[in-house]
C-alpha cells in the first residue's frame, strides 16, 4: 500500500498563469508559499518560506482563473508529481516537483468569493458564507520538536 498525498496552507505567491489546451482543458500553475516560524539556539526568531509548485486542471482551474490572485490564503490537497527534462545549454537532466491539485479552499476574510471549489455556486448564492467572523487560530508554540 503506498499513499501520495499533499496538504498545504498557504499564500499564492503570484496570480495563476492559466492557458487552454487543445479540447478547452485548462490548466492553471501558480506557487504557494508556506512558513515555518522557530526560535533558534541563540533565542531568534527564525521564518522559513518554501515555495511549492500547483498545478491545477480543468474546471477548478477555471474557478482558479477568476477568484486566485496573488497574496490570497488557500488550502491545498494534492498529489506529488516529479518530472524531469533534458537542459539544452548542459545536456544535464533536470527535475522538479509539483503538487497537482485535487481540492481546494480558500481561508482568509470572505470577500464573495466561492468558498469551496466542490460547490460551484456563484459567489453571492454560495450557502457557506457565514456573517460571523471565525476566531481566530492560536499561534503554535516555537518550541515544539517537530
Amino acid at each position: 500500500m503506498s499513499v501520495n498525498k499533499v496538504i498545504l496552507v498557504g499564500n499564492v505567491g503570484k496570480d495563476p498563469d492559466v492557458r487552454h489546451l487543445e479540447g478547452g482543458i485548462a490548466v492553471a500553475r501558480f506557487p504557494l508559499a508556506t512558513n515555518e516560524t522557530y526560535t533558534d539556539k541563540n533565542g531568534q526568531k527564525v521564518t522559513q518560506t518554501e515555495w511549492h509548485n500547483i498545478v491545477v486542471w480543468r474546471n477548478q482551474a477555471e474557478i482558479v482563473e477568476k477568484y486566485v490572485k496573488s497574496g490570497k490564503l488557500l488550502y491545498v490537497e494534492g498529489r506529488l508529481r516529479t518530472s524531469s527534462y533534458d537542459d539544452k545549454e548542459t545536456g544535464v537532466k533536470k527535475y522538479f516537483t509539483e503538487v497537482h491539485c485535487t481540492n481546494f479552499r480558500f481561508l482568509g476574510p470572505s470577500t464573495g468569493e466561492v468558498q469551496d471549489n466542490t460547490k460551484q455556486n456563484a459567489p453571492e448564492t454560495n450557502t457557506q458564507r457565514t456573517d460571523k467572523p471565525e476566531p481566530p487560530m492560536p499561534e503554535p508554540e516555537d518550541d515544539l520538536p517537530f
